[in-house]
């Protein structure tokens, strides 16, 4: 387990399975703000969770009403408090991504040229990877440079679900 999984197994509070049409997805939060949203058997999954069960925790079921508003078609953007939990460099490319709207993608280059750093396409990819709180981080939106479909903790049969969900929106 990693340094960051570790730091968010330590402080979930509250925990709340969530079914999709791509899925379960285990929702957690922190007293700060939802801090995962994690597909079953995807990559970097915490495993079990010591928090409770409490789907009738008002942050996880407002996070559970926006992810089926999404699904739905009817929400493009998320409004939840998050509590992203990982390095410096990787919270700043989670903040990134809330920065491409709903039926636009970006390119690893592009990403990595807006932090600042168009050498660390590699890292970028990587922090991505490691992102905590799919969907609502939405790292689906990251394509390759030549517009493939490359890498995606949560499968890529579910990134370009995600995708074409989106694409009406554009």
């Amino acid at each position: 387990m990693n340094h960051t999984t570790h730091s968010i197994r330590r402080r979930v509070t509250a925990q709340a399975h969530v079914d999709t049409p791509l899925g379960p997805l285990l929702l957690a939060r922190t007293e700060q703000g939802l801090a995962g949203a994690w597909f079953e058997a995807q990559k970097h999954h915490p495993g079990e969770l010591d928090a409770p069960e409490r789907p009738d925790d008002e942050l996880l079921q407002r996070a559970a009403m926006q992810l089926r508003e999404f699904f739905a078609g009817t929400r493009a953007h998320f409004d939840l408090p998050l509590d992203l939990h990982g390095t410096t460099f990787q919270r700043n490319v989670w903040q990134a991504l809330l920065q491409i709207g709903a039926g636009t993608t970006r390119s690893y280059a592009d990403l990595a040229g807006a932090l600042g750093s168009a050498n660390a396409v590699r890292a970028v990819g990587s922090a991505i990877g490691r992102n905590p709180v799919l969907v609502i981080v939405p790292c689906h939106r990251v394509i390759g440079r030549d517009g493939s479909m490359t890498g995606y903790a949560g499968g890529i049969d579910r990134k370009r679900a995600l995708l074409d969900l989106e694409a009406p929106r554009r």
